[in-house]
């Protein structure tokens, strides 16, 4: 592994342990030249999907992507990386045991959007605001009282 600090191919594991949904191995490293230390996390990757993005252009599934958007709308609001991490593995799981060897980005949009649903409504609405491309002040208005009415239900 290489180190994220001084690019140093030289790194040793000093602590290994499953995460808290036993999906993943979680290793603290050390760098050998600079010592700096970071964590590395280990998954099963059950295939390999293509996510079939607007314009029919193709990609492989990148998980750092959705970690990055979520993360993103979860900034600042108090939701645990632990919620988030589940989050997105649950996310990972539905695709790769789909049965799928592509899946339309706009499926896994949606997963997301359902997923921070249940976690924070106002990470919802920021995820939305940049999924559903919202351009005015009145896009928010109306999507955030959707959310409103929804919660009273």
């Amino acid at each position: 592994m290489r180190c994220p600090f001084c690019a140093n191919d030289d790194t040793q594991v000093k602590d290994s342990r499953p995460t808290e949904d036993a999906n993943a191995i979680r290793r603290r490293r050390q760098c050998g030249s600079c010592g700096a230390r970071f964590t590395t996390f280990e998954r099963v990757q059950l295939r390999e999907v293509t996510i079939v993005k607007s314009g029919d252009r193709r990609e492989a599934f990148d998980r750092s992507k959705i970690e990055q958007s979520v993360s993103l709308a979860c900034r600042k609001r108090g939701v645990s990386e632990e919620a988030i991490d589940q989050l997105i593995s649950g996310i990972q799981r539905q695709v790769e045991t789909a049965g799928e060897p592509e899946v339309p980005s706009h499926r896994i949009g949606e997963m997301v959007m359902d997923g921070l649903k249940q976690i924070d409504s106002v990470a919802y609405i920021r995820f939305a605001s940049v999924y559903r491309d919202f351009s005015e002040a009145k896009d928010f208005e109306e999507f955030a009282s959707t959310v409103a009415d929804a919660a009273k239900d």
